[in-house]
């Protein structure tokens, strides 16, 4: 049996869609044995898929072939993740760096946000319409 890289990795759920996969592949995000390949490749057990994500490279090994989609408790019956621990940790260091990259209230207003100051501006309005 045979499969193509990027419906493996949409197979057991490394990416969302099988377009975002392609994609990913296309960029490089997605290599196979550490080389750039296209997304029609044909995949074999015991291969290698790392994936970047922001600035954390991830390992999976390849346990077995799969004909379709699989949930995702099933997930480990066919990939082994042999991702390094520093990648981890680089990967979790990153995403709380991004996490308090803004404090809640210093961007764009929200819509409720807009509604509340419409509404106190109107009521400000109506102040000094009285006062004349």
């Amino acid at each position: 049996m045979s499969l193509r890289i990027d419906k493996y990795v949409w197979f057991v759920r490394l990416t969302k869609t099988r377009s975002l996969s392609t994609e990913m592949i296309q960029k490089g995000r997605i290599k196979l044995n550490q080389s750039q390949v296209k997304p029609s490749k044909e995949i074999k057990v015991g291969d290698v898929v790392s994936i970047v994500k922001n600035n954390a490279v991830f390992s999976y090994k390849v346990k077995d072939l799969l004909d379709r989609r699989v949930g995702a408790k099933l997930v480990a019956d066919y990939l082994i993740d042999i991702t390094d621990p520093l990648e981890i940790e680089k990967f979790k260091t990153y995403q709380a760096a991004q996490s308090v990259y803004r404090e809640y209230g210093t961007g764009r207003p929200s819509r409720k946000d807009r509604d509340n100051f419409e509404s106190f501006f109107e009521w400000l309005e109506d102040d000094d319409e009285d006062e004349k």
